[in-house]
């Protein structure tokens, strides 16, 4: 469902154009979780990501990064994975990239990718007609 061949290497800065080339999600995927699990059920785990998203991008800033990159590499992963099964493809990139990098990023990288994924989100968020 998901194929990263389009993000940029761990560690490498995405350029404005780079960004514009990642799709911001994956056509058909909202819809293979209703045939899955059904609308009503599809659409509570879809609210319930959309919170849960929100809360993580907050921890992500109020979290001392040089203090907690382990937790941020863990918490970037789960965002990772839950925004797969939604097909926010740019997202779980952005994501995937916080988690393999969480170890060697500057605090000015951080930052960056922490705009990168807010953006990302909310873009994401803004094409659903029910969120």
């Amino acid at each position: 469902m998901f194929d990263a061949s389009f993000a940029p290497a761990p560690g490498t800065h995405a350029t404005a154009s780079q960004r514009e080339l990642e799709p911001l999600r994956e056509a058909g995927a909202f819809e293979a979780l209703v045939r899955e699990i059904g609308e009503d059920g599809a659409c509570e785990v879809r609210a319930v990501f959309w919170g849960d998203t929100s809360a993580r991008l907050e921890l992500f800033r109020t979290l001392a990064f040089g203090q907690h990159r382990g937790r941020i590499a863990r918490e970037a992963h789960s965002l990772k994975s839950t925004a797969r099964t939604f097909g926010y493809l740019r997202l779980a990139t952005l994501a995937m990239r916080l988690e393999g990098t969480a170890d060697r990023l500057d605090d000015a990288e951080f930052g960056d990718l922490l705009q990168q994924m807010d953006a990302a989100f909310t873009a994401a968020k803004a094409q659903e007609p029910q969120a």
